[in-house]
């Protein structure tokens, strides 16, 4: 999936520093998440649902 174009956003609760964000970018029905320190490197691909879960369960922690 080409995310050239799209616009990543990290958290608003992410460090002024930047250590350890993660990074998201909506595309169609896909979020894609990226490492903020390697944005260049592997990238995970869910859908929005399985994403919105995914954060549900870190919330819980």
């Amino acid at each position: 999936m080409d995310v050239s174009e799209v616009k990543w956003r990290k958290s608003s609760r992410s460090s002024e520093q930047g250590d350890a964000c993660v990074e998201i970018a909506l595309v169609s029905r896909i979020v894609a998440v990226r490492d903020s320190k390697d944005p260049g490197g592997p990238r995970v691909f869910v859908s929005r649902g399985e994403f919105r879960r995914l954060a549900e369960a870190i919330k819980g922690l």
